[in-house]
């Protein structure tokens, strides 16, 4: 047991003892490997999970240092990783940045995945390593290839990325040779770690900003494709917060284009991310919001066919948010954070010698940042919702 000082207490002798836990002697790899009977750095190959070994060895070893009771010293660890970090490396290891879009830089025009690529990027250089791009859709490439010529460099460690919704579900490698993780949710097979917006938190809280500020009409317009490569998160987030709203005042979202054909919002890189202005000026003057929450390139320009001020007639919030000089009200979503953290996860993967799909595959969220800005007033203005529609257009017809 410990006493107050959190000193071990045993009795010997008919008498208490007090040990400090500090002055214990620490197990090492040396006393596994004579207990072990093998060489000290097949322990510490075990221990590190190494798959130059038989699994069953690795098994064998690892549970033997459990029971004489092993732990890692952090600060040995922390020693190792600042000399790796000081010491030039002769060969800098190589971690594949793996993209499959119709173009080779195609996903560099899209929202958020040159900032993926950026964040990668900087968090590669900064632990030492080489972030080298891979084009899935070369010529002559199959995925077989493309793995086969992975593991022929030597390169393990794999980051998932840009992956168009069009291009498949499923990336088929021989998993066992690398450890990977994936940004965003496709392909959902094999089921990866992965490093994603939390576009439902962002949705809530945009949501919960603008219900704290007294508005209650409010409305979400979201590109169907978008919504469906986040796996629904930007409704599932703007649905949620409905509940506090009265059933009366509650706006279905405006998801565009319509659900069929599916090629029209599936196909990432072919697919014109604008909605129909007939479609949404429909939507618009039949639930008359206050405030609409989307992206700016969404709906401004069809605020502006429609002769509607903002704020003056509409409040908006951007869920996409660039313009951080208080103009424009919104959510910042942290890209270059998501692919940093995809770098730091792989890397810790890298160095625990963890292969392979997980058993248990983890999201990380990363979470968005709210701004303040001059679209969305707070408090909300009290304004004649019936009259809105028919004063912007006789403001058209001056």
């Amino acid at each position: 047991m410990a006493d107050a000082n959190n000193r071990l207490v045993y009795a010997h002798a008919g008498r208490l003892v007090f040990k400090h836990p500090m002055s214990e002697r620490r197990v090492t790899l040396s006393d596994i490997a004579r207990k072990a009977g093998v060489h000290v750095t097949t322990v510490s190959l075990a221990m590190r999970n190494h798959p130059r070994l038989p699994e069953t060895t690795r098994q064998r070893i690892q549970a033997l240092a459990q029971e004489m009771g092993y732990t890692p010293d952090p600060l040995l660890r922390a020693l190792v990783a600042y000399r790796g970090g000081v010491i030039e490396r002769r060969n800098t290891p190589t971690l594949a940045y793996v993209t499959n879009w119709t173009t080779r830089w195609g996903w560099k025009n899209v929202t958020a995945h040159p900032d993926f690529y950026a964040g990668a990027l900087a968090k590669a250089k900064e632990l030492g390593y080489v972030l080298e791009h891979f084009w899935m859709k070369e010529e002559g490439m199959s995925q077989e290839r493309l793995g086969q010529i992975l593991y022929s460099r030597g390169i393990n460690g794999v980051i998932i990325a840009s992956h168009g919704r069009e291009m498949g579900d499923a990336l088929q490698f021989k998993w066992e040779n690398f450890s990977a993780v994936k940004i965003d949710y496709f392909p959902h097979q094999p089921a990866l770690h992965n490093v994603t917006n939390n576009q439902c938190d962002i949705a809530r809280l945009a949501m919960q900003k603008v219900l704290a500020a007294g508005y209650r009409r409010i409305g979400l317009v979201m590109h169907r494709g978008w919504d469906h490569a986040v796996d629904h998160l930007w409704t599932a987030g703007y649905l949620c917060e409905q509940q506090v709203i009265p059933d009366g005042e509650r706006i279905p979202a405006h998801l565009f284009p319509e659900p069929e054909p599916v090629e029209r919002w599936l196909n990432e890189s072919k697919s014109e991310v604008l909605p129909d202005a007939d479609t949404f000026i429909r939507w618009f003057k039949h639930y008359r919001p206050e405030v609409v929450i989307s992206k700016a390139s969404f709906v401004l320009p069809l605020f502006k066919k429609m002769g509607l001020s903002v704020p003056r007639d509409v409040a908006f919030v951007d869920v996409f948010l660039e313009d951080f000089t208080g103009a424009t009200a919104g959510v910042k979503q942290n890209h270059m954070t998501v692919g940093a953290l995809a770098v730091e996860i792989l890397a810790g993967q890298l160095q625990h010698n963890k292969y392979g799909v997980p058993e248990i595959p983890t999201t990380t969220y990363v979470e968005g940042t709210w701004h303040d800005g001059a679209t969305c007033p707070m408090p909300a203005p009290v304004r004649n919702v019936k009259n809105r529609p028919a004063a912007a257009a006789r403001r058209r017809r001056k």
